[in-house]
């Protein structure tokens, strides 16, 4: 038996699962880990999610169906005097909304120093913190999540989950091997900000000074 064994079968004795068991699900997770903030009906959770990321200093837009996306951002862009020129991930959903009826100028691929605002899409949004989950891959690259100053992420209302143990789940739909896993998996809470320097919080250090979110869609239930 290895050392990497030996570690992991101990885990599994102390939370008396057996060797091979599938990753826990969350309804287990909910009896064991969860904060009540993290659970609720989905009309809870998103309500939650929009709360708690307005908490963090994000600001979130609520629109009805995915062909409202880009006239919300443009709204967005307008309303804070920013560029109308932005890098976009080359997402087949995002590329198929109707860009054409605003007036951005939209390129798709990764951002580069020169990139004041980029479009991204979220693997899922979790209301415990309100933060969002994003994943790297040729459809979503990396450096659209850090480099502009201001990052608009588009969620649906669907994929707003309770909490971490959720959208992990999400995640790794192969189970425990998580074969699945994207090379990165980020996880976003309000614009980027830093106390380091002498202990005053300073936004944009290590990303973004701007997180707007448009969520998309109504939750499970949810009638307004």
């Amino acid at each position: 038996m290895s050392a990497r064994d030996d570690i992991l079968g101990r885990i599994r004795r102390a939370t008396g699962r057996a060797e091979g068991a599938a990753v826990p699900t969350p309804a287990y997770a909910a009896t064991t880990l969860v904060p009540a903030r993290g659970r609720g009906t989905p009309v809870e959770l998103v309500a939650r999610f929009v709360a708690m990321a307005e908490e963090a200093s994000a600001t979130v837009d609520r629109v009805a169906a995915p062909d409202d996306v880009p006239e919300a951002v443009a709204a967005y862009l307008a309303g804070e005097n920013l560029p109308s020129v932005a890098a976009m991930a080359p997402s087949a959903a995002l590329g198929a909304l109707p860009w054409e009826r605003t007036a951005l100028t939209l390129r798709q691929g990764a951002a580069g120093v020169d990139d004041l605002v980029s479009i991204t899409p979220a693997a899922a949004g979790i209301a415990e913190t309100g933060s969002l989950m994003v994943r790297s891959g040729a459809s979503s690259p990396y450096t659209l999540n850090f480099l502009p100053d201001t990052h608009v992420v588009v969620l649906e209302a669907s994929d707003v989950v309770g909490a971490y143990e959720d959208a992990w789940a999400e995640m790794r739909p192969d189970g425990e091997t998580g074969a699945a896993l994207p090379r990165t998996v980020t996880l976003i809470t309000g614009p980027s900000r830093s106390s380091d320097i002498e202990r005053t919080v300073t936004i944009g250090v290590h990303g973004p000074r701007r997180l707007h979110i448009v969520l998309v869609g109504k939750a499970d239930g949810e009638t307004t």
